[in-house]
């Protein structure tokens, strides 16, 4: 059972204070509680301090001497649309009632709306539907070519420990700050929006004017734990695998616990915060138990039944008018190709009968419900949740709740419901907007699931899979890839986003790290979004997926460091599917 897009800090040496941008060596990154499900591109698994301790790695003499990793020359300043500038807003005398009212309010927006990240990989796209919509990012794919992301040219050496470290830092650079500044117009508050967020992030932003257009930090730590969603969850119907909720301290307690809820001895068991399956343990016997005995022993678990299951997610908003579901994809988890992680996300797939209309429907109105009970905590906005099918009953069961924009958003805001009314985090901007509306959501849910049928896109998240540490040299560029007459992938424009792929001879691929850089193990080389499906019926990863990540890899060219250099463990990096 996967988790979906997740989160690591530390200093930096004098050395490395210099007046130049300064290429960072490996790092890790872990999530609150859950790099987006998965902000991919982004983050890894908190750790204990002891493993923090054993990850650090000494940072490689050339990590000073790097030249700019963004923005290598001088750039034009952004200024502020005509439209927006200062003066009083236009009255207005109703609420918004319908979806045309709606997107005319997005089109003339004035207050400037800012995502945070590592990456732009999340919400990519958005600022073709919003005004002043923008991303402020460490990595920059596109080296200062696009017009809507911005990230500080000046970047010294710093290990990060988490997503939500690296947003924070962002937020207090000061060539941060000066961005913000000039594309917000006078009387109007800068809003904020970002997969990773901490107490830090709100105080952060209390002291410097900003709106964080997200449920609290608290809010969001309490849910994502796995044993309160269950909980709250069985308050009103909505079932999950079956299970118990118990600690357990030895393997003769776990089984004892287990024979008497009728779970059987092949167990699944789980620890309330992780990600990318990394808390999640399978336990069949005594030896599979003292693997992990040291994470089970004294935790409270949430002990479950083995089935044969397809994890299914899907992305919802829960308005002030109830919850509007998403479109349902298949996860792409665990394959060796993308990721070194056993039951890791690595992407999502989006295709017609991912579900049958039956089971369709039995899932929607779970997410539905799920998401109305949600209101009663005080959550609003946007949500991910993991859908388990059982393939030898067809039962549907609630597999996990990620409170927050996840690394499917990616593939969500570009499906024919997006582009017949509009993409999915608009409902969450509309909620946070201050502005009265009026949504009929059981039409919303109704005709975009009827435009579903109509969609076909997947997405990969590429990871250095070797347990080795190597300088980055060559790096394929973000932009559009096809093939050839030969059939081998090529580059053949830089662009924007992946909005404007017609067919599966396109691809779009979103580096992460560039030359300059340092990849390891589990470390995000880039995503590649692609019309199409990605695997096989059965699961496994198609001839042509397995092309496209053969093709991506050869386009890198990288110098191993000396044994020296390297850690005496390799680090352990996760990305969460709901990045």
């Amino acid at each position: 059972m996967a988790r979906t897009q997740k989160d690591p800090g530390s200093a930096q040496t004098p050395a490395e204070e210099t007046s130049e941008a300064v290429t960072p060596s490996p790092r890790r990154r872990a999530s609150s509680a859950s790099l987006a499900k998965k902000d991919a591109a982004g983050a890894a698994p908190r750790k204990t301090g002891a493993a923090r301790s054993r990850a650090r790695k000494p940072v490689p003499s050339s990590a000073t001497t790097a030249g700019p990793a963004t923005n290598p020359l001088p750039v034009a300043l952004p200024t502020l649309d005509p439209e927006t500038a200062p003066g009083e807003k236009p009255a207005r005398s109703h609420g918004l009632r319908n979806m045309s009212e709606i997107r005319h309010f997005f089109r003339t927006n004035r207050a400037p709306i800012f995502f945070l990240g590592a990456s732009a990989f999340n919400l990519l796209g958005l600022d073709r539907w919003v005004r002043g919509f923008s991303y402020i990012t460490y990595y920059d794919g596109w080296q200062g070519a696009h017009p809507r992301v911005f990230s500080p040219i000046h970047k010294p050496y710093i290990e990060f420990q988490s997503g939500e470290e690296i947003n924070n830092w962002l937020l207090r650079h000061h060539e941060v700050r000066a961005h913000i500044a000039r594309l917000t117009p006078a009387g109007e508050r800068p809003r904020i929006a970002m997969v990773f967020f901490d107490a830090e992030t709100e105080a952060i932003c209390e002291e410097l004017g900003y709106e964080l257009i997200l449920p609290s930090a608290a809010l969001r730590e309490h849910l994502d734990s796995k044993m309160v969603t269950t909980r709250i969850a069985e308050s009103v119907g909505v079932p999950s695998v079956p299970h118990v909720i118990t600690t357990a301290g030895s393997y003769e307690d776990l089984q004892e616990q287990a024979a008497k809820a009728g779970l059987g001895s092949d167990l699944v068991v789980q620890t309330a915060y992780g990600d990318s399956g990394k808390t999640t343990y399978f336990v069949t016997d005594a030896a599979s138990f003292a693997k992990h005995e040291d994470d089970i022993v004294g935790h409270e678990l949430k002990v479950m039944k083995r089935i044969n299951n397809r994890p299914i997610a899907v992305e919802a908003v829960l308005t002030r008018h109830g919850t509007i579901v998403g479109p349902f994809m298949t996860e792409i988890t665990g394959h060796k190709d993308l990721t070194p992680y056993r039951g890791g996300w690595a992407g999502n797939e989006m295709f017609p009968d991912v579900l049958d209309e039956r089971t369709r429907r039995t899932a929607a109105r779970l997410v539905r419900t799920l998401g109305d009970r949600l209101g009663a905590e005080g959550y609003r906005g946007f949500f991910e949740v993991d859908v388990l099918l059982d393939t030898d009953t067809g039962d549907v069961y609630l597999g996990e709740l990620n409170p927050r924009i996840s690394g499917a958003s990616a593939i969500t805001n570009v499906t024919a419901g997006a582009y017949a009314d509009i993409p999915l985090f608009l409902f969450h901007l509309l909620e946070y907007s201050g502005v009265e509306f009026d949504l009929d959501v059981d039409e919303i849910n109704d005709r975009w699931e009827e435009l579903a049928a109509a969609d076909q896109w997947s997405h990969m998240i590429i990871k250095h899979t070797d347990a080795t540490v190597e300088h980055i040299d060559v790096a394929p560029p973000t932009g559009r890839y096809v093939f050839d007459a030969y059939g081998r992938l090529a580059f053949s424009q830089g662009d924007l986003d992946w909005h404007l792929l017609g067919n599966e001879s396109e691809s779009f691929f979103l580096r992460i790290y560039g030359p300059g850089d340092y990849r390891w193990k589990g470390a995000d080389l880039g995503i590649l979004v692609t019309k199409g499906r990605l695997q096989t019926p059965t699961g496994r990863l198609s001839i042509r997926a397995k092309h496209l990540i053969e093709s991506i890899r050869a386009m890198y060219a990288a110098t191993p460091l000396p044994p020296a250099m390297e850690p005496s463990e390799p680090e352990l990096i996760g990305t969460e599917s709901t990045p």
